[in-house]
């Protein structure tokens, strides 16, 4: 099935009373990861008939399971856990090319404008409202990018010039919408209040420079991308509806395997029968939250290059380069079989000529897009064909070291505003002005991105197609 790699410094398999973790990850941040890990590993290979399980290098402690986690099940006998899935459902990233090269918005006080604009336009406050009341929830949910009206979706009626419904991993999920009767109407009045909002934590959006990876610049241009530009990285999800569905079936699973008598040691740790009646509603409201995820996604794009263009005028363009999640379930097909895959805190990298592959990039593998923490470098990658040995799934990010509690308390300001170059010329300007309010982002917080990607590389399972330097951050609050 999944065929392991030879043991090397960036891979290796562990042995675990209940099966075998397969670990990418180099010497350092494996030797890093803490028993709890591993317990937590044990826990969820303990559910029935799963076949394969991996942690990639960015793993850390979650809830039921960890951050970093793909979990695979044969699908004729598959079970399906909202806690591999992770609570915000859908959470992912989303990247926008612009033509712009980073010189021409070289002055601190012209980044520190369009900051301030595009919170205008994108509320960052944790119970804002958004700025799209005319939105009808229900169509969100329901047909994902396809439900947003022509106005939010404009190059949808120019194919040549389109990318906002073909340059994404998924426009649209269908599924049983019967089950969204389940959910109560307080929390469809909350979802459509939260349409084209960050959220809190380590969501955000960010504007960032190009620097291409000489090995794979045939790629880059293919993408779209030349050194210095000038992209908009976003990461969000699903908000409050993904949170309601979490919760409810969280629940309604739980007495699924009480009847079945199902458990582990962790009693966060929830999964059931996709077949059962518990995990086929599950599956449903789980594919309406991606839908809202992906919507949302692009709303915050919507709204930030509305920004972009009031300050810099109607030149300004921007047009989606690849739009995906990494908290997520869902059928895949591989070698003429079907599997169910879980990811959490994790990206799917389809190498080059994967059929898989959206239309726009069947000959390149689609972009790969990890984030870096606060002040770091993200990257643009495209997966390899020795990725099918892990599901093609890769790191989705730098993943935490410390709790945020930890991290007030180990990290002061001038070691962050340090951190983001503050009063420097090359100052990666954010939109809090106290950065005390979220100092617990800072990069302390987090593992050293590059050995993240160093770890992905050295085991085959992607590469580097861009480097992307931050410029300025607006962050949630």
């Amino acid at each position: 099935m999944f065929r392991a790699p030879k043991l090397s410094s960036y891979y290796r398999p562990v042995s675990l009373p209940a099966g075998d973790v397969h670990v990418y990850a180099g010497e350092e941040l494996y030797g890093a990861m803490g028993a709890k890990v591993f317990e937590m590993a044990n826990n969820n290979l303990q559910i029935p008939a799963i076949r394969y399980m991996s942690y990639t290098p960015d793993v850390h402690v979650g809830v039921g399971t960890c951050i970093g986690t793909t979990a695979i099940w044969e699908a004729g006998e598959a079970y399906v856990s909202p806690s591999i899935v992770g609570s915000d459902i859908g959470c992912g990233m989303r990247v926008h090319l612009t033509n712009l090269h980073a010189a021409e918005i070289k002055e601190v006080k012209l980044r520190r404008k369009l900051v301030k604009e595009i919170e205008k336009r994108m509320p960052v406050e944790q119970h804002a409202r958004g700025h799209f009341s005319d939105l009808r929830v229900e169509d969100v949910l329901r047909n994902g990018l396809h439900g947003l009206p022509k106005k939010y979706v404009p190059d949808a009626y120019a194919p040549r010039k389109a990318t906002s419904l073909t340059h994404v991993e998924n426009s649209r999920f269908r599924f049983d919408e019967n089950a969204l009767n389940r959910l109560p109407e307080p929390v469809w009045h909350r979802a459509h209040r939260q349409l084209g909002t960050l959220g809190n934590g380590n969501h955000f959006v960010e504007l960032q420079a190009v620097e291409i990876n000489e090995a794979n610049r045939g790629t880059a241009e293919k993408w779209g991308l030349f050194d210095g530009q000038v992209v908009v990285m976003i990461h969000s999800g699903s908000r409050a509806w993904g949170g309601a569905v979490n919760q409810y079936c969280g629940t309604e699973v739980a007495k699924t395997m009480r009847r079945l008598g199902l458990g582990t040691a962790d009693p966060k740790l929830v999964f059931a029968p996709t077949d059962s009646e518990a995990g086929r509603t599950y599956v449903d409201l789980m594919y309406s939250a991606l839908n809202f995820a992906t919507a949302n996604r692009h709303l915050i794009a919507y709204a930030v290059r509305e920004a972009c263009r009031d300050t810099l005028g109607s030149p300004f363009e921007m047009r989606t380069l690849y739009d995906l999640m990494h908290n997520y379930a869902c059928e895949e097909e591989r070698d003429g079989r079907a599997w169910f895959v879980h990811r959490k805190g994790a990206t799917l990298a389809l190498p080059p000529g994967h059929p898989a592959n959206p239309e726009p990039y069947a000959e390149t593998g689609h972009p790969a897009l990890i984030p870096g923490s606060m002040g770091t470098a993200s990257y643009l990658m495209v997966g390899r064909p020795e990725g099918a040995r892990n599901a093609y799934s890769i790191c989705h990010g730098a993943g935490r070291i410390r709790s945020r509690s930890a991290t007030k308390k180990l990290v002061t300001v001038d070691e962050f505003a340090s951190s983001l170059r503050v009063g420097q010329e090359d100052e990666i300007v954010v939109n809090h002005r106290a950065l005390e309010a979220i100092v617990d982002e800072s990069p302390q917080a987090y593992k050293n991105v590059d050995q993240i990607i160093e770890s992905v590389v050295g085991a085959e399972l992607a590469s580097v197609v861009a480097k992307c330097r931050p410029l300025a951050t607006v962050k949630g609050v």
